[in-house]
């Protein structure tokens, strides 16, 4: 089976995502929470576990906790939803594996979301 492709995201784009997303206010409020995320050694990926859960976040602080708070824990559960919705939910509904051509258009359109989000 084909990994799926995931973003190559960095803590500029962070930055942005918290400007962009938050009141200039919470800025600090808000990188402290993300801060929280990538403290242990088996917490991978700290860019893009941290747009995911900004993304799942919508500019809401408390909830942004709860999601980091989640991440720590295992951070696939923020990266799936955050990266995958069409593929997660398309899976949960079905009994069977999503393959080929229909494997690979929910893959490209999650891609496609993803990335509007990111660059609005």
């Amino acid at each position: 089976m084909r990994r799926q492709p995931h973003p190559d995201v960095t803590s500029n784009d962070v930055e942005r995502i918290v400007r962009r997303d938050f009141p200039s206010g919470q800025f600090d409020a808000v990188m402290s929470v993300l801060k929280q995320y990538g403290v242990e050694k088996w917490q991978r990926e700290c860019a893009r576990v941290q747009l995911a859960a900004l993304k799942l976040a919508d500019g809401d602080l408390d909830k942004l906790q709860k999601i980091v708070n989640v991440a720590k824990t295992d951070y696939r559960d923020v990266l799936s939803p955050a990266e995958f919705p069409e593929y997660r939910r398309r899976m949960r509904s079905s009994a069977r594996m999503l393959e080929g051509v229909e494997r690979d258009q929910a893959v490209a359109r999650d891609r496609e979301q993803y990335e509007a989000w990111l660059k609005r």
